[in-house]
């Protein structure tokens, strides 16, 4: 029996060893840290994307307040959203699934009061 001459190139193992080298990437980068509030949020059926620019509003775990980034109190969340225009304005609210139900109510009264027409309320 007479063997082939070696005239090509096997591939595979080739392949193979820069998709374990993909995976190694994909995976290592998944735990690049963001710099933003670290919030659970709730789940839920309904989903509306967010294409314009929007004022967020969060409430983490531990009942801070955040406008964008920055812990605020309350009280100095509610001066910020009285210098917003309530009929142009679009506020995203975002709280933790583990937060007191009363932080979140409070924001909505806020809101309400001002008479802000669009909110969202982002969950998973």
């Amino acid at each position: 029996m007479r063997r082939k001459a070696f005239v090509e190139i096997n591939v595979v193992p080739f392949i193979d060893i820069v998709l374990v080298l993909l995976v190694i990437v994909l995976a290592t980068a998944s735990f690049i840290k963001h710099k933003s509030v670290q919030v659970d949020l709730p789940t839920a059926s309904s989903q509306l994307s967010t294409k314009q620019k929007t004022v967020m509003i969060s409430i983490d775990k531990k009942g801070k307040y955040f406008y964008g980034k920055d812990p605020l109190s309350l009280k100095n969340l509610e001066e910020k959203l009285k210098k917003l225009n309530p009929k142009k304005a679009i506020v995203s609210l975002q709280t933790d699934q583990k937060t007191e139900f009363q932080k979140f109510v409070s924001i909505v009264d806020i809101l309400k009061e001002r008479g802000f027409e669009n909110l969202s309320i982002i969950t998973k």
